[in-house]
């Protein structure tokens, strides 16, 4: 009976000693979890524009609706002549259908404008020449010369664009997610700890802007990345 208790006070101790360790381990672990580090990294890279859409908005006004549909069409093929002489070509050019608004439909008496009929359309030049585009865009004026008169405020002006993000974007990642680990290891050294592995990661917004007001033909691409690393002594 004495040799059955000992046993089983041993048995019992090893228990508790072994619960004693697993837990021990389990809050070691649970400390390591709680410490992490979140930084960010960034990278830039500038990039000339491949892409510009160029709308020439139009509208011409008047009571007869033979003679503003003539003038329309006459500053269109002025529009179209403009573009093809600065050396674009027909699949760079398309013309909107055009939009006719009567405006006496809903108006009386002395609430009638002067002109009636409105009628407007958008020759817009869709190129991956942006030189040729700038050096048209520089003349414009010629277009107004020749007595066409731009809606330069509805067309907005030219949109460039640069369409070879995805060529460029794994290198700018790999980038950003370096100069947080960079700053993750700054953020150990001065606690004292080390980095171990990544808690978790995110890519972030990738935004392309023009470098600044004056060169929109210029762009800006710019990667930010959100990593959180694990902390350890």
């Amino acid at each position: 009976m004495q040799t059955r208790a000992v046993l089983a006070a041993a048995v019992i101790a090893l228990g508790l000693a072994g619960a004693g360790w697993f837990a021990a381990q389990g809050m070691t672990k649970l400390r390591t979890a709680d410490r992490y580090v979140t930084v960010k990294g960034s990278a830039e890279k500038i990039v000339d524009a491949d892409l510009v859409v160029w709308p020439l908005s139009q509208t011409v006004g008047g009571n007869e609706l033979g003679a503003v549909q003539g003038q329309l069409e006459a500053n269109t093929q002025t529009i179209r002549g403009f573009l093809t002489s600065a050396g674009f070509k027909d699949d760079e050019i398309v013309v909107s259908p055009p939009r006719l608004e009567d405006r006496w439909t809903y108006a009386y008496g002395d609430n009638r404008p002067p002109e009636r009929y409105r009628y407007s359309n958008t020759v817009t030049l869709r190129t991956g020449r942006v030189k040729e585009a700038l050096a048209a865009l520089r003349r414009s004026g010629d277009i107004v010369a020749r007595g066409v008169m731009l809606n330069t405020e509805e067309a907005g002006g030219p949109d460039f664009d640069y369409t070879g993000l995805n060529d460029i974007k794994p290198a700018l990642i790999a980038e950003a997610t370096a100069n947080a680990r960079k700053s993750a290891e700054q953020f150990a050294k001065d606690s004292g700890a080390r980095i171990g592995g990544i808690r978790s990661a995110n890519q972030g917004v990738v935004s392309i802007e023009n470098r600044d007001a004056g060169s929109p033909q210029i762009k800006k691409i710019r990667v930010v990345t959100t990593v959180e690393y694990f902390l350890k002594d």
